[in-house]
C-alpha cells in the first residue's frame, strides 16, 4: 500500500514533456489536446488523453486559474530585478498599473537558466497575462506559454504567434561610435560582457560596423571585457575590470564605447582613479540611457524602457479586456543618441 501511495504521488508530478513522451507526439500536440483545439485527429487525441490518465497529469494551476476565472493579476518575468536597466521598465509597468484594479506579480529569472525558473513559476503562479522579459522561447517553452490561456508579450524577443516589443542593437551601437568618430577620435575601445550572446553581440558588430564605414581598422585588442559574471556581465565591476586593460595597453585608447551604462561607470571609476578626466583626457558613451546617466552627463544609447514597460502593460490590459480574436503586433523600439558631457570634445 505505501508503495502503492509513493507510485501516485510520483504520477502526479508528470510534466507536459512525459505525457508527449509517454504518447509519442510533439508538445505541441498535447497543447492542443489540453486546449481542446479541433485540428487534433481523434486517433491522436486518443492517444494524448489515454497517457495523462495514466501519468495523472495535471495542467498547471495557471492554466487551470485563466479558464475558470479572472485572477485580477499580470505578471512580470525579467531577469533579475537589480540592474537600472529593467528597473525603467518596471516603473512603466506600475506607473500603468496606477488606476487600474491590477495587482502585478514578479518573477525573478535566474540569469543562467531563465528557462528551468520560467517554467517553475508557470507552474506555481495564478496571473491574467504575463509581460516576459528578455528570454526568446524555444518551441517547447511557447507551447507551454499558449497554454496559459491569457495574453503573453514579449519584451526584448519577436516569435510568431505573441505580441511582442523587440529593438535591434547593431543600429544603436552604430549611433554611438558614429558620434565618438565625428568628435575626432579614432583610437576607441569597446567594453563588453565575456558571455557569448545576442545583445553583446549585436553591440560589438555595430562598434565595428562604425570603425569599418569610417575608414578605420578594427583591432580585436580595443575590444575588452571585465571577468565579472554578474548579470551576465553588465556590471559596475566588468566595466571597471574592462578600463583597467583598455589603459594598461601599449598604446591607449582616447574614447570608448560601453555596452550598458553600468559598465560605463564602473569604466569612469578606473578612469578617476588614474587621474583621468572625462571628457577633457578621455569621452565615452554608454548605452541603455538608465536614469543616473542624465545626472552624471554620461552619453547613452536610449531604448525608453519606461514607455515599453507602460505600453505593453497597456497592451496587456487591452487583450485582456476583449477576448477575442486578436491579430498579434510587433513593435520596433527605436534606439536613440542622448549626447552629454561626457562624449564633447573640448
Amino acid at each position: 500500500m505505501p508503495n502503492d501511495a509513493k507510485e501516485n504521488s510520483n504520477q502526479s508530478k508528470a510534466t507536459i514533456y512525459d505525457v508527449a513522451d509517454h504518447a509519442g507526439v510533439a508538445i505541441s500536440t498535447v497543447s492542443r489536446v489540453l486546449n481542446d483545439s479541433e485540428d487534433v485527429a481523434d486517433q491522436t487525441r486518443d492517444k494524448v488523453v489515454r497517457a495523462i490518465q495514466e501519468l495523472q497529469f495535471r495542467p498547471n494551476r495557471t492554466a487551470k486559474s485563466l479558464a475558470q476565472r479572472s485572477t485580477r493579476t499580470i505578471a512580470v518575468a525579467l531577469p533579475t530585478f537589480t540592474t537600472p536597466f529593467h528597473n525603467e521598465l518596471l516603473k512603466g509597468v506600475r506607473d500603468r498599473l496606477d488606476d487600474e484594479d491590477v495587482d502585478l506579480l514578479l518573477c525573478d529569472l535566474e540569469w543562467e537558466a531563465p528557462k528551468h525558473s520560467l517554467r517553475s513559476f508557470l507552474e506555481g503562479g495564478a496571473m491574467d497575462g504575463l509581460l516576459l522579459v528578455g528570454v526568446t522561447p524555444d518551441e517547447d517553452l511557447a507551447d507551454e506559454l499558449r497554454m496559459l490561456g491569457g495574453p503573453v508579450v514579449l519584451v526584448g524577443a519577436e516569435l510568431a504567434g505573441f505580441d511582442s516589443f523587440y529593438w535591434e542593437d547593431q543600429p544603436g551601437a552604430e549611433l554611438a561610435v558614429n558620434h565618438l568618430i565625428d568628435q575626432d577620435y579614432t583610437r576607441i575601445g569597446a567594453i563588453t560582457t565575456p558571455h557569448d550572446n545576442r545583445v553583446r553581440n549585436e553591440r560589438i558588430a555595430g562598434y565595428r560596423q562604425a570603425l569599418e564605414d569610417a575608414g578605420i581598422e578594427f583591432n580585436s585588442d580595443l575590444v575588452v571585457h571585465g571577468h565579472t559574471s554578474k548579470h551576465d556581465g553588465f556590471s559596475e565591476e566588468s566595466g571597471y575590470e574592462a578600463m583597467q586593460d583598455l589603459l594598461a595597453l601599449d598604446d591607449p585608447v582616447e574614447a570608448a564605447f560601453a555596452s550598458s551604462d553600468v559598465q560605463a561607470i564602473g569604466a569612469w571609476q578606473a578612469l578617476r582613479e588614474e587621474g583621468f578626466e572625462v571628457p577633457d583626457d578621455f569621452a565615452f558613451v554608454g548605452y541603455d540611457d538608465i536614469k543616473v546617466s542624465r545626472f552624471i552627463g554620461l552619453s547613452s544609447v536610449a531604448q525608453n524602457m519606461h514607455n515599453v514597460g507602460n505600453e505593453g502593460t497597456d497592451l496587456l490590459l487591452d487583450r485582456l479586456e476583449k477576448r477575442g480574436p486578436e491579430k498579434y503586433t510587433s513593435r520596433l523600439v527605436e534606439p536613440e543618441l542622448h549626447i552629454r558631457k561626457s562624449s564633447q570634445r573640448p
